[in-house]
């Protein structure tokens, strides 16, 4: 096919649509799956089973579907999947699962996924996320639609980031880090919502205002997150613009497994 390099190494058992671009020296081996529109760079290497949607970019020097890094990985057909539209930038490793968890690792669709991104095994990253460069997850992280991880962001594994939320350049996570809460430092702590992209992704004034409430209510009062639950129900009863809002929230508090970052 014209839009593959010469130099390019494609294990007849992978399927590619004849619309997909792959680079000089790239390697896709048996098992990759890649749908319309994907480019892949030069000097990749893409291992299966892996499955690659629609419109991707993904630059050169990547690894995508290698085995994950766990010592208890006994080579099962685990999994990668991607969605759509995700800009991948260089040097990035994305892992497949283990069947200590579902046995995929996941990321949805329109990501935009900085250079020397590590995604470890049975991470589960939704859509419309920004990872600046050298963001790091260790395994079974989850990361909710809309988050933005700072540059050097390390996140302990098991860690839920929740939807909308943001960490500053060099966060380490080892607990949760609720919606819409911005944190910041080693070991991160909360400092403030992040009013500015909850406007620009068209929160009505209402919504925003339960969320300052809800921080208010986490970080100003020395509440424990029992009693921060029940004041967040009030305030969805009081608020019935806002009540999803307030419900996504009250959701992350409810299922969080390693504490809240306070």
């Amino acid at each position: 096919m014209s839009n593959i390099h010469p130099t390019a190494l494609i294990d007849p058992k992978a399927e590619l649509d004849s619309s997909v671009q792959v680079g000089p020296y790239t390697v896709v081996e048996a098992g990759v799956k890649i749908a319309a529109g994907t480019t892949v760079g030069a000097h990749c290497v893409l291992q299966g089973p892996t499955t690659i949607g629609r419109d991707n970019q993904i630059y050169q020097f990547c690894s995508i579907g290698a085995a994950p890094q766990d010592k208890k990985y006994a080579g099962e057909p685990t999994q990668l999947i991607i969605g759509d539209r995700n800009v991948v930038r260089e040097f990035c490793t994305f892992n497949r699962g283990t069947t200590q968890d579902d046995g995929i690792t996941a990321l949805g669709d329109d990501n935009w996924i900085m250079a020397y991104v590590h995604l470890a095994h049975d991470c589960k990253v939704g859509s419309k996320t920004i990872f600046a460069n050298n963001a790091q997850l260790a395994g079974h992280v989850h990361v909710g639609d809309w988050a933005i991880l700072g540059g050097f962001t390390v996140v302990h594994q098991f860690v839920h980031i929740g939807a909308h939320s943001m960490t500053a350049m060099g966060s380490i996570l080892f607990q949760d880090l609720p919606p819409f809460i911005m944190a910041a430092g080693n070991t991160a702590e909360a400092r403030s919502f992040n009013q500015e992209g909850l406007k620009r992704r068209g929160f009505t004034p209402e919504q925003i205002n339960a969320v300052k409430q809800m921080y208010r209510i986490l970080y100003r009062r020395g509440l424990t997150v029992a009693q921060a639950e029940i004041e967040m129900a009030g305030l969805q009863a009081s608020h019935p613009e806002a009540k999803d809002t307030v419900q996504l929230m009250r959701d992350f508090l409810h299922t969080a497994t390693r504490g809240i970052i306070r």
